[in-house]
């Protein structure tokens, strides 16, 4: 198994087609999806067809995915995922940052943990110049994990659902961080 990226107490490596049934269960329970889709279930076609395909994508920019599996390190337990995208597939300097976790993984860091291991290896292996990350505002859990991993709030804004979901009619907030003041916090 190839690892991107350990931490602490996490593993973060490419997804691989035997990840169908974790991704099935996390993305089937509407805790997890309440601020995504509403808590809708996801087919495991959907799986197949459209999320695998987005996580098994490589950046040309990064010579890498953007999106990798979550486990825990000493068990190998699947906690979910993490996403480091750049914005731009020719360009390293933008990305954004974003995770699922499982409800197991909740209130223990782990987002948090593996939020700042991303951010530290984008500013200082992979080019990146700014992090971004966004939600929907009343998302305050989501919110407080962007804090957390250094990220400031940068604008509220109003994005366009093609399904309004609970929560969504208050808008969504950008968070951000420069590679500059990194540096100068760190």
């Amino acid at each position: 198994m190839h690892v991107f990226l350990e931490t602490e107490r996490l593993v973060l490596r490419p997804f691989t087609g035997t990840d169908v049934d974790d991704l099935f269960a996390l993305d089937n329970d509407p805790d997890v999806m309440c601020f995504i889709n509403g808590g809708r279930p996801t087919s495991r076609e959907a799986i197949h067809a459209q999320t695998l395909p987005r996580l098994l994508r490589d950046y040309p920019c990064f010579g890498t995915r953007g999106y990798w599996a979550a486990e825990e390190r000493g068990t190998g337990t699947f906690l979910g995922w993490f996403e480091f995208r750049p914005l731009d597939d020719d360009s390293p300097a933008a990305v954004e940052l974003g995770y699922r976790l499982n409800k197991a993984a909740w209130n223990k860091g782990y987002a948090t943990e593996g939020s700042r291991a991303l951010i530290r290896k984008g500013f200082t292996d992979l080019g990146v110049e700014r992090v971004t990350a966004n939600t929907m505002a009343v998302n305050t859990r989501s919110r407080r994990v962007m804090e957390k991993a250094g990220l400031s709030f940068l604008r509220h804004f109003t994005g366009d659902w093609p399904e309004a979901i609970a929560g969504s009619e208050h808008g969504e907030v950008e968070y951000d961080l420069d590679r500059a003041v990194w540096e100068h916090f760190r």
